[in-house]
């Protein structure tokens, strides 16, 4: 808590760079700078591990209420759609809120119309928790439900409970769908909006146009570096984040911080000659916005090493007050153990105001070696305004608490030191 390095990190990889979509040159520039800090750093065994990754160019786009009125709304393509055609794609809009309301209506009154799925993300509810996974499943699935429906395009409202009329891009699939149609997110208030219109029985219709276009995947590459265990140097505790963001804003929370996070970690041990037992391994993932390469491409490449992977930790859930890990692992009894140790650790880390361990919870880079029996975890955070920002041109650095991004990086370092140096590995009977 004494300096600030992470914070001079964030202005570079945030301020210098920018956002940093899948097979992007600003994706690129990421990585080798975030491979030339870990070196500056003194981390050992620097390197870039090759990954194939999408391409996704967004291209130009809107969208333009036709009627009852002409208006401009605010829109993001949604990553991983097509485009529409160069006039655009304008129809009347159906409203749904759910599957069951959409195929309850029928292919005759959907054929031929745009579809908007208007399902509103509830609020934040500290016993519950952000609600994020049921609510995303429209914006992923919407545009294969549609088109099934003999839709011509699909809308999902932006999935957050909070809104300045700032819309939510994100990654959706078509599936084996045979007809591919472009999707797009309105924001919360142009959604309600035109549910209600509708909702008082009058026609809205809108002119979709979208340049999105899916390319030929490219070559991208996850980062990784080292402090090199003491005693048992190939016995590896993962940290870590995903360089790659969506193409709007500058990914500040999502997930710039989670690489900062683990790079600062690392860096701090290293200044206090804090060498542990085990290797700790910072991996910064790519792609794992729109595909999970990254995380995927490391499990396979290092198969031969899961035996030797103690734990995996994944910080990608912004970077707010911290509170603590989730933890997860196939083994059941394994993570029951894991449970308990990682409650004793998380005393150290008391006075940052974080305690909380939640068992069976994870991260989605560090969810490939689920499999092998490894104890993942994922780095938690109070959350209540995380998807605020959430996937839009919003998530900027002046988002970030400096504060909260110290005691984030304190609580990572403890802990990472902590799991490499115990005498017994995680979720083994001590």
């Amino acid at each position: 808590m004494g300096g600030n390095h992470a914070w001079r990190k964030m202005e570079e990889l945030c301020d210098g760079i920018g956002h940093r979509l899948s097979g992007s040159p600003q994706l690129e520039q990421a990585i080798l700078w975030a491979a030339e800090r870990m070196r500056g750093d003194g981390l050992q065994n620097v390197r870039l591990e090759p990954v194939t990754v999408p391409r996704w160019v967004r291209g130009e786009e809107s969208l333009e209420l036709i009627a009852p009125r002409h208006e401009s709304l605010v829109m993001l393509g949604l990553g991983g759609s097509v485009g529409t055609p160069p006039e655009g794609i304008t129809g009347e809009v159906v409203v749904v809120d759910s599957e069951e309301s959409l195929t309850s209506l029928g292919s005759d009154a959907i054929r031929g119309k745009i579809v908007l799925f208007n399902n509103p993300m509830p609020p934040f509810d500290p016993s519950h928790g952000t609600q994020y996974g049921s609510s995303v499943k429209y914006r992923v699935h919407g545009a294969r439900l549609a088109s099934e429906m003999g839709a011509t395009a699909c809308l999902v409202r932006s999935v957050t409970a909070g809104s300045l009329r700032t819309p939510h891009t994100g990654s959706m699939r078509y599936g084996d769908v045979a007809n591919k149609i472009p999707a797009a997110a309105l924001t919360v208030e142009d959604a309600s909006m035109i549910a209600r219109l509708v909702e008082r029985r009058i026609p809205v219709s809108v002119t979709l146009k979208m340049e999105a276009k899916n390319h030929a995947p490219v070559e991208s590459a996850n980062v990784i570096g080292e402090i090199i265990g003491r005693e048992r140097p190939e016995e590896i505790v993962v940290i870590g984040g995903h360089i790659d963001s969506w193409d709007v804003g500058q990914g500040a929370h999502d997930d710039a911080c989670g690489c900062i996070l683990a790079m600062e970690a690392a860096r701090i041990l290293k200044q206090l000659n804090l060498i542990p037992r085990r290797t700790i391994r910072v991996v910064l993932w790519t792609n794992e916005e729109n595909g999970l390469g990254g995380g995927k491409q490391y499990a396979k490449n290092h198969q031969s090493q899961m035996l030797n992977h103690v734990a995996a930790i994944e910080s990608d859930s912004g970077c707010f007050a911290p509170r603590g890990f989730g933890v997860k692992c196939n083994n059941k009894a394994k993570q029951d153990r894991a449970v308990v140790q990682m409650q004793e650790i998380m005393k150290l880390v008391e006075s940052l105001g974080a305690r909380q361990i939640i068992p069976g919870q994870g991260a989605a880079d560090v969810s490939p070696m689920v499999q092998y029996d490894v104890v993942v975890m994922g780095h938690e955070v109070e959350q209540s305004t995380y998807f605020h920002y959430h996937h839009t041109p919003a998530d900027t650095l002046d988002k970030i608490d400096p504060h909260d991004l110290s005691r984030n990086v304190a609580m990572l370092a403890t802990v990472a030191y902590v799991l490499a140096d115990m005498e017994e590995r995680i979720g083994d009977a001590p």
